[in-house]
Formats: structure tokens, C-alpha cells, sequence
């Protein structure tokens, strides 16, 4: 097969339509993470009414892919450099589509969830290679042509994610309800393996690279104690179970920055540890991901269980927050980050506690009697303080790190958002639940003060960030 790594093999316009082509399947790829990591905001009371998973089921469904994918996406690249940027991409792709499968084919809801993590694994060994491929292929000019198509792509792919899954089961497709959100994966997969079969281009590694797994697997075990100590005490009550698997957590996450200070090769540069504005920045990512997307899902909750819409509406009715935090996302990184460095995290938090404000003034006006529609301003406002805020973070942090930092900066800050975003959907869900016996107007409420409360206090942090952001983009 011919390859785009061996200069004069291919005449120049095929060339070109070979790294146009290349460019489509990365995008796929990332669209496809992005779709399946929003999807069962929307579908997850579908299909735990339907699979008799109960609250348990909500608050798993996307925890367990977000929590997969952020553990293993820094291994993913280190095994894309050492058994090959194509190999892992094959795998990863065909991994994730046979996941999809079983997710949409689930009987019960734990097979369910073990497919949700199977999801995000295999995400995670597919989504770095991408980049890692595209670096090494494209010429510079066409690599700046590739990145501005990634913003618009990932962003239509985040509206699109929910809206897709509302429509597909308002239409019951089939009679097959939710399922099709994940079988259409199948396709979209397959055609995904023969395109990557054909284009790309072949390398061997360097087996010299070194993953360190077990620091991939203290931090795994960390996290899964933390989130299921989170789910089964909210659920079933505070027995020694859930107790004692949040000690383990802890006990693990200890562990793990233990061997982030003494590994040869560790996950995350040990320097950049000791920099305090990279560390402030992965703290306020942490709670500002946290709470930004557990809010997302108690909303979706929310218009569903208590304006009892249907899941299309539901989707519909979120389109407004969604093309906020799009918007301000292109605007952040089309020059105002460069402009206003950590001012404008500040800016965009601040924001971001003026639209959970108006809504929480607006159910405690009007409870569950609101309109669908009623929100759709306050969500918007939302949508624009997340979005300069989501988009600002990780590339504020990276003012004072160094270039040799900058991949390894990288990658943790794409980890933590994954984990936060784990963190937050399980923590946000559960205090929503949790405050259901006095109604659902309540427990949004409730939902919203802590949001709010957590953002807050997140605020203080932002002033020990890096005053600017890098002179250049860091890729």
C-alpha cells in the first residue's frame, strides 16, 4: 500500500486527496467520542425505565464511558509511539464499534455499563492517534487547515449528539426505542475500518517508548473506588460498602501520585507539578468541568422528569445552551484568550454563575409549571460562560510550561476533563436524586445552589493561574 511517509510514491493531487481523506477519518473519529459521550444525557431515563436499572443506571451511563476514557488516554498516545499510530488506530476503531454493538444489543443494565466502559477504552486508544497521525503526514500548511476544521466539527458533533438521540427515540425506530443511538455506531464504524485500512499510512513503532501502566492502573482503580463509593452510598444508603470503597480510592490516588514522583516515566511530567499556575488550572478545570457537566445532565433530567417532555423536546430544549457554549468556545479561541489570558476564565465562570442564577430565580418563580421554552435565555447565558471558560482553561494553564511540557500538559488537562466530567455527572445526579422526595423543582434547586457554590469557590483559584496564555497555540 502506498504510503503518504514516502515522498515521490504518489503524484501531488493524489497525495493531497489521500491527507483530505485522512483528515475526514480523524474527524470521524473525534465526532464519534464526542457523540457518544453526550448521547445519554438525553436517553438515560429512556433507558433505565426501560432496562429497570433504576437511578443506579442513570447515574453509570456516562460516568462509566467518561471515566474509561480519561484513565486511558495518555496510555492510548504512549502505545500509539510504541506499537504504532495505525495499529492502535485499527484497533481502537474496531474496538469501540464492537462495544457499540453490545451496548445497543444489552439485555440488562449491566452488560450495559461494561459495554459504556469498553466504549471509552477503546476511545482512548483510538483519539490520540489521530493527531499523532496527522502531524506526522501533513505538511505544515495543510495541518493548520486540518486544526480550524476541528472546532467546527467537534462543536456541531456536540449539538448534534443530543438532538440525534432525542429524535432517534421519539421515532422508536423499528420499535427499537434507544438502542439505534449505539447501533448507529455500527455503520458509521465499519466505514470508518475500511477508510483506515486504505489511507493510512503504515509505521512500526518505537518500542523503546515506555507506558507506564501502572500508574495508569493506580489511577483507574482510584477513580472507580471514588465513583462507585459516590453512586452505591447516594443510592443505596451509607453502608460499609460504598465507605470503604471511597477509602480505597483515596488510598490508590495516593498511590498514584506517589509513582508520579518516583517513575522514570511517569504519566505527567513531574515538573509541571511543582507549577503553580499549570496546578492551578488543572484544579479549576476539575471543579469547572465537574460542575458544568453534571449540571448538563441534571437539566436534561430535569426538562424530563419534571416538565415531563419528551426526550426529542428535552434535546430541543437544551439546542440553546449547547449553541452558547459553541459560540463562545470559537470566540475564546479566535483571539480573546490571547487577548485576556485568565481574565477571561474569570470572565467566563462569572457568566456562567449569572445564567445558573437566572434559572434558579425562574423554577423558584415558576417550578415545574415552566415552559419548555421559558429557560432558553438563562440556558444560553449558561452555554456562553461555559464555553469561555471550557476553552480557555487548559490553554491559560499552559502559559508557564515549557515547550518539552507542553505534550505532556496536554494530555493531562484532556484527561482530567474526561475524569471531571465523570466526577461531576455521577455527583450532580446524585444530589439531584437525593433531594427528589420533596419533587423535581426542588432537587434542581438544590442541584443548581451547589453549582453554583462549587463555581464559586473556583473563582479565587483563577488568580493563580498564568496571567496569559502561550504566544503560540500548543497542539
Amino acid at each position: 500500500m502506498t504510503t503518504l511517509m514516502e515522498p515521490g510514491t504518489v503524484t501531488a493531487r493524489r497525495s493531497g486527496r489521500l491527507m483530505w481523506a485522512i483528515l475526514g477519518l480523524v474527524l470521524l473519529a473525534d465526532a464519534l467520542d464526542v457523540i457518544d459521550g453526550t448521547v445519554t444525557n438525553i436517553a438515560a431515563p429512556t433507558i433505565a425505565r426501560e432496562l429497570n436499572g433504576g437511578e443506579s443506571l442513570i447515574k453509570w451511563l456516562g460516568p462509566a464511558y467518561m471515566l474509561a476514557m480519561g484513565v486511558l488516554l495518555v496510555v492510548g498516545g504512549r502505545l500509539g509511539d510504541r506499537f504504532g499510530q495505525r495499529r492502535l488506530f485499527l484497533t481502537g476503531m474496531g474496538g469501540f464499534t464492537l462495544a457499540s454493538a453490545v451496548a445497543g444489543f444489552s439485555p440488562d443494565p449491566a452488560l450495559l455499563i461494561v459495554a459504556r466502559v469498553a466504549q471509552g477504552a477503546f476511545g482512548a486508544l483510538l483519539i490520540p492517534q489521530g493527531m499523532a497521525i496527522m502531524t506526522k503526514a501533513f505538511a505544515p500548511a495543510m495541518l493548520a487547515k486540518a486544526f480550524g476544521l476541528f472546532g467546527p466539527v467537534l462543536g456541531l458533533s456536540s449539538v448534534g449528539g443530543p438532538v440525534l438521540a432525542g429524535f432517534l427515540i421519539s421515532a422508536d425506530v423499528f420499535g427499537l426505542s434507544w438502542r439505534p443511538i449505539f447501533l448507529i455506531n455500527i455503520v458509521l464504524g465499519v466505514i470508518g475500518l475500511v477508510m483506515a485500512v486504505r489511507i493510512l499510512p503504515r509505521d512500526d513503532g518505537d518500542r523503546s517508548a515506555v507506558v507506564d501502566g501502572w500508574g495508569s492502573g493506580l489511577l483507574g482503580v482510584a477513580m472507580l473506588g471514588l465513583l462507585y463509593g459516590l453512586i452505591e452510598g447516594s443510592t443505596n444508603g451509607w453502608s460499609v460498602l460504598p465507605i470503604v470503597s471511597i477509602v480505597v480510592g483515596v488510598l490508590f490516588f495516593a498511590a498514584f501520585a506517589y509513582r508520579q514522583r518516583t517513575a522514570t516515566h511517569p504519566l505527567i511530567t513531574p515538573s509541571l507539578m511543582k507549577n503553580r499556575g499549570f496546578t492551578s488550572g488543572l484544579l479549576v478545570c476539575l471543579v469547572a468541568v465537574a460542575a458544568g457537566t453534571g449540571l448538563l445532565f441534571v437539566l436534561s433530567l430535569f426538562l424530563q422528569e419534571g416538565l415531563h417532555v419528551s426526550p426529542r423536546d428535552a434535546s430541543l430544549g437544551l439546542v440553546p445552551l449547547t449553541l452558547g457554549l459553541v459560540a463562545a468556545g470559537f470566540a475564546a479561541m479566535g483571539g480573546l484568550v490571547a487577548k485576556l489570558g485568565r481574565r477571561l476564565v474569570f470572565i467566563g465562570l462569572t457568566v456562567d454563575l449569572a445564567g445558573c442564577g437566572w434559572v434558579l430565580v425562574l423554577i423558584d418563580h415558576s417550578g415545574t409549571n415552566a415552559g419548555l421554552w421559558a429557560p432558553a435565555p438563562a440556558f444560553f447565558v449558561i452555554g456562553i460562560g461555559l464555553g469561555l471558560s471550557f476553552a480557555t482553561i487548559p490553554t491559560v494553564a499552559l502559559g508557564d510550561a515549557k515547550p518539552d511540557e507542553a505534550g505532556s500538559a496536554s494530555g493531562a488537562f484532556s484527561s482530567i476533563q474526561q475524569l471531571a466530567s465523570a466526577i461531576g455527572s455521577a455527583a450532580i445526579t446524585s444530589i439531584f436524586f437525593q433531594a427528589t422526595t420533596s419533587g423535581p423543582a426542588h432537587a434542581m434547586k438544590v442541584s443548581l445552589i451547589v453549582v453554583l457554590a462549587v463555581t464559586a469557590l473556583s473563582l479565587p483559584v483563577v488568580a493563580l493561574m498564568p496571567r496569559t496564555a502561550p504566544s503560540e497555540p500548543q497542539q
